[in-house]
């Protein structure tokens, strides 16, 4: 077995539950189904993960960092810094010399 899940017969304290809870992370999952005889109407999955930000990106989970929204950039200055990247790659290739098949 990979980890023992610990029991604790002291009281823990709402901050003790929740740093073990941030630390370990927690995952949640649920289906929904609706059906009316035998046939499928509605089928909703929910799956939720409650971590701290070093065990999401422990994880590989790093999607805040990239978000415009959340990261604190504006659209407009990514919008510029891509532009500048795809004129870079265009003057790269219109610098090397063509090849003749």
């Amino acid at each position: 077995m990979a980890e023992a899940i610990a029991k604790s017969t002291a009281g823990d304290t709402l901050a003790d539950v929740l740093s073990l809870v941030l630390d370990k992370g927690i995952v949640i999952c649920g289906d929904i189904q609706i059906k009316l005889a035998d046939v499928d109407l509605l089928t909703i999955k929910i799956r939720l993960l409650v971590c701290g930000v070093d065990k999401a990106k422990e994880m590989g989970i790093d999607w805040w960092e990239r978000d415009s929204f959340l990261s604190g950039k504006t659209r407009d200055e990514e919008r510029e810094k891509k532009i500048e990247e795809l004129e870079k790659k265009v003057k790269k290739l219109e610098a090397k010399p063509k090849q003749e098949f």
